[in-house]
């Protein structure tokens, strides 16, 4: 039997996310098969600018870190970059934050489960941004801006590629 925390994989789009989308009267586009795989198993394009978020502890707070897939996460650049000493959280300690939400799904809507979010500044690099929408079946596409207009987290460079370069480009 399932749990109460997300465990299970029929679970919808959260309302929340969906309301604020159509409140903010923004377009966007849901997608119904999971970033990177196509509905028969296989291997498929990655949508535009496919993100990923990380729950942080922050002092006393918990904080939304949301980064391009494709990078990883710097804890000593976000720590320097927010001026306090930050660790990853375990999902045992925020599955209650996130009661409609696979946890493996988190989108990158902080203000939405009262969460301070931060975006790292590469994603500004991306015209459209692609997230899983509370489920490991349905993502969205939105476009960067209207994503910076409705959550309005703040911007900063904490991210560093996966194979070892910073993200910046080089000249």
């Amino acid at each position: 039997m399932p749990d109460r925390f997300g465990s299970i994989y029929t679970r919808q789009i959260p309302a929340r996310l969906i309301n604020c989308l159509n409140e903010s009267g923004v377009r966007y586009e849901i997608l119904h098969e999971p970033i990177g795989r196509s509905a028969q198993g296989g291997q498929r394009s990655l949508s535009p600018g496919p993100i990923d978020t990380v729950v942080l502890r922050a002092g006393r707070q918990r904080v939304l870190a949301v980064i391009p897939a494709e990078h990883r996460f710097d804890l000593k650049k976000f720590a320097k970059l927010i001026g306090i000493a930050v660790r990853v959280e375990t999902e045992d300690d925020f599955k209650w934050l996130f009661p409609d939400c696979t946890l493996k799904a988190i989108p990158p809507f902080g203000n939405l489960y009262g969460l301070a979010t931060w975006v790292d500044s590469s994603l500004a690099d991306n015209e459209y941004i692609t997230f899983l929408a509370g489920t490991l079946s349905d993502s969205i596409r939105l476009a960067y801006s209207a994503y910076i207009e409705i959550v309005e987290p703040r911007v900063g460079k904490f991210t560093a590629n996966k194979h070892g370069a910073d993200s910046a480009p080089k000249e």
